[in-house]
């Protein structure tokens, strides 16, 4: 274990691709330490032909861009010492590519690396194309959660619907995560965690299959979707050098970046933990032996989505949280380019925060809910106490904080989290990392003890399980 205890966790985001890289420590109080780490912006934001406004797309390229940009910032002498890969990544996406074809081996220099080649664009977790009606007429799934616009499986629906000859272009598919750990094993079928396959829709998680007669009989291509393993396993070997990364390294089934990321944080099963990135999660652990009911319920705020060894977490996943941040920030760069004025956005967020800190108090009311929500999708934001001595910017700034708050307040209560036995809330994520008036709200809405950690991320998260997988197998 002395030569290989590193383990490289890879999170594949929905604006920034994060690598982690641990090793192993038995002397240290948390079993590991932390040799290195790295982030980089994504920018594989693309518009979508097909869809038109409503459509939420990604240049896989680009993704694989920012990782390969990643993995040459870490020091070769580490990198050869991994034994071990984790990947995670954004949930509910879906890639197509076709087998044995998805990518090609490249030599840059000294260096072995892999380029996507017969691949589709990522299709996000934020995709709108499918509307309410649209998802009416879906067949009703044998599952406890119910499929959303963004789901993988109501994707394939609506190109059924709309693009059946660009589905004939690719003969599998998979979450961006699953694509990556596919290319690097050289997998024929791809392998698909019960985490991702719930985040599609259509999957039984107390039977671990999908819903293969209900979706025959509505026409639905199913040999597009992925083989089912357990999250953490050992999904293949790599069949190249990768960078300095030996070949034969092992790689694990990829795990969803919800699940990675709460098992970076979650100190102990009474804690929640409350990300918010781009969007917004609240976690809790469900009790040991905790089946939900299996009829799903669309208006639901509350979803139960696998964890690990068939465990639960209740998730109230809201889809208002960055990004509605950066949707106002966007919004004042583009006003005052109109007026004349140019301006950094960093500059406008960072003013805005500020001025926000001093305004202590508002009666003005935001609701933020700019992308809708999954129990919701028709509803939209909205801004309400509107009075003249409450329109300056840190009265705005501080009432859409406080209503990014409290709209998951209104999805998960701490009174529902009580009930749950929950005694802690562990914060995480990047903007409520940067952004002190968040942590103030947060610290309103919820009358527990509140731990503000570091950024803490699934790729973290998700070499932690390798890691402590690994180090239980080499102990047996």
């Amino acid at each position: 274990m002395a030569s290989r205890s590193v383990t490289l966790g890879i999170d594949l985001g929905t604006t920034s691709v994060k690598t982690a890289l641990l090793e192993a420590a038995p002397d240290q109080p948390s079993g590991f330490v932390v040799l290195a780490s790295c982030s980089r912006a994504a920018r594989a934001e693309v518009e979508s032909a097909a869809a038109g406004p409503q459509g939420q797309e990604q240049d896989v390229s680009r993704i694989i861009q920012a990782l390969n940009e990643c993995l040459a910032d870490i020091p070769p002498q580490q990198l050869r010492r991994v034994g071990g890969i984790g990947v995670s990544g954004q949930m509910h996406g879906i890639v197509f590519w076709k087998v044995h074809q998805g990518c090609d081996w490249t030599e840059v220099g000294s260096v072995s690396m892999f380029e996507p080649r017969a691949v589709s664009r990522l299709v996000t977790w934020q995709d709108g194309r499918c509307s309410s009606e649209f998802l009416a007429s879906l067949p009703q799934p044998e599952s406890h959660l119910s499929v959303a616009t963004g789901f993988g499986c109501a994707t394939i629906f609506w190109l059924l619907k709309n693009s059946p000859e660009f589905l004939k272009s690719f003969d599998t598919a998979g979450t961006i995560q699953d694509y990556v750990v596919a290319m690097l094993c050289g997998l024929q079928r791809p392998l698909m965690s019960d985490q991702n396959a719930a985040s599609w829709g259509y999957f039984n998680t107390q039977s671990q299959s999908w819903n293969l007669q209900i979706l025959k009989a509505a026409g639905f291509p199913i040999h597009l979707l992925p083989d089912i393993a357990e999250p953490g396993n050992v999904a293949g070997r790599t069949t190249h050098q990768w960078f300095e990364i030996p070949r034969g390294t092992q790689v694990g089934v990829a795990m969803g970046d919800l699940q990675a990321s709460v098992y970076s944080c979650m100190g102990q099963r009474t804690d929640a933990v409350l990300n918010i990135s781009t969007s917004v999660q609240l976690a809790a652990s469900m009790p040991l032996g905790f089946q939900p009911a299996q009829t799903p319920d669309p208006s639901a705020p509350v979803a139960f989505f696998p964890y690990f060894n068939r465990t639960y977490l209740g998730v109230a996943a809201s889809l208002n949280g960055g990004n509605v941040l950066a949707t106002f920030v966007h919004m004042l760069v583009q006003w005052m380019a109109d007026l004349g004025l140019e301006v950094e956005e960093s500059t406008v967020y960072s003013r805005m925060i500020q001025a926000a800190a001093q305004q202590r108090d508002t009666r003005l009311t935001i609701t933020p809910t700019v992308l809708g929500e999954r129990h919701l999708p028709d509803q939209l934001a909205s801004v309400t106490r509107i009075s003249s001595s409450d329109l300056s910017l840190g009265h705005v700034t501080r009432a859409l904080c406080r209503g990014i708050v409290q709209n998951l307040h209104s999805m998960l209560p701490f009174q529902q989290l009580a009930e749950w036995g929950v005694q802690r809330v562990m914060g995480s994520g990047s903007a409520l990392s940067r952004n002190e008036v968040l942590k103030q709200e947060v610290q309103r809405a919820f009358p527990l003890p509140v731990s503000f950690g570091q950024d803490v991320d699934a790729a973290f998260g998700v070499a932690l399980v390798m890691l402590q997988r690994g180090i239980n197998q080499e102990e047996s």
